[in-house]
């Protein structure tokens, strides 16, 4: 009976032993983690420019659990105004951790509400976020739900802060020209200025087609690597040193729900879509306007229908 009760004792030890070194892990975790954002954030802190807002962003709630967020890439160089250099449309459902990405042609000729008939990327110069979410409403019938505006600096601050030996990437020819690197043909491990030019180069036969290829490619790419142990371990340094350069109508909760599912969900493959599809536009110019993509409407509209359900 008495070496009964020794045992129960010593097991009770034991448990209560294994549950405050549990809890102890957990706070030096937390602990790790604040450390890290903190570390992170004032690094950039007072470097990013004011990324201009506009007419306030009429954020929505998704009906089938499907939260399309419009991502948009600039390029501000400490201008007040500038055009999206970057659209897409990441669709994440989190109910079974998957995105869907849609690339946005810059040129796509659109009707901009109360403006009239512009390039896509004019929406967000005319008056910011929300008149770009009426234009892509209006024109594709595509709800938008959130928005993130990314200054390209935070771009290449995340790729060295999170891959700091760089992100491997198959560069498919000799590029340099208007990307501000020099980059060989091969597989070879680039930084955050090489793989924001590798992303941005037009400078060959494909155009903006290919550049909005690149584009998918360096996101799958990222969240390729982003799941490792490594990567996980530098993710809040990483957050934190892109906030002052990142603007975004998600909550704070849908933010954390958001990078913790593409962190954990072990990556996988990210289904893309560029618009418009193949054989579906023309390629007239317009005074004032230049060259510009004009759509087969039915038929891009029906196929982002398609890849979004």
């Amino acid at each position: 009976m008495e070496t009964r009760v020794k045992r129960r004792k010593k097991k009770l030890r034991k448990g209560r032993t294994l549950f405050t070194l549990f809890v102890l892990f957990i706070m030096i975790a937390a602990g790790y983690a604040g450390s890290q954002y903190w570390i992170g954030y004032q690094s950039t802190k007072g470097a990013a420019p004011e990324l201009q807002q506009g007419e306030e962003f009429q954020r929505s709630n998704p009906e089938n659990g499907k939260r399309n967020v419009l991502l948009i890439g600039v390029d501000s160089r400490g201008e007040e105004k500038s055009r999206s250099d970057t659209m897409m449309i990441a669709q994440w459902d989190s109910d079974t951790d998957t995105v869907k990405l849609v690339s946005l042609m810059r040129d796509i000729y659109v009707e901009i509400p109360e403006y009239g008939p512009y390039k896509l990327n004019t929406a967000f110069y005319l008056d910011g976020p929300e008149l770009l979410r009426k234009t892509i409403d209006h024109n594709f019938n595509i709800p938008i739900h959130d928005y993130m505006i990314v200054d390209f600096k935070a771009f290449e601050t995340a790729v060295d802060t999170i891959a700091p030996n760089g992100v491997d990437i198959n560069v498919e020819k000799a590029m340099s020209e208007k990307i501000g690197v020099s980059l060989e043909a091969g597989q070879q491990k680039l930084n955050g200025q090489e793989l924001l030019g590798y992303a941005r180069f037009r400078a060959d036969s494909e155009g903006d087609f290919g550049r909005v290829d690149r584009q998918q490619q360096v996101i799958e790419a990222l969240i390729d690597h982003t799941v490792s142990v490594s990567s996980i371990a530098r993710a809040p340094k990483t957050i934190g040193a892109v906030q002052p350069y990142l603007q975004t109508s998600l909550s704070e909760s849908a933010k954390l729900s958001l990078f913790s599912s593409l962190l954990f969900s072990g990556g996988g493959n990210v289904e893309r879509l560029t618009v418009p599809i193949e054989g579906s536009y023309t390629t007239p110019r317009y005074e004032g306007a230049g060259s510009v993509l004009e759509l087969d409407w039915e038929a891009n509209q029906e196929a982002i229908k398609e890849f979004l359900k």
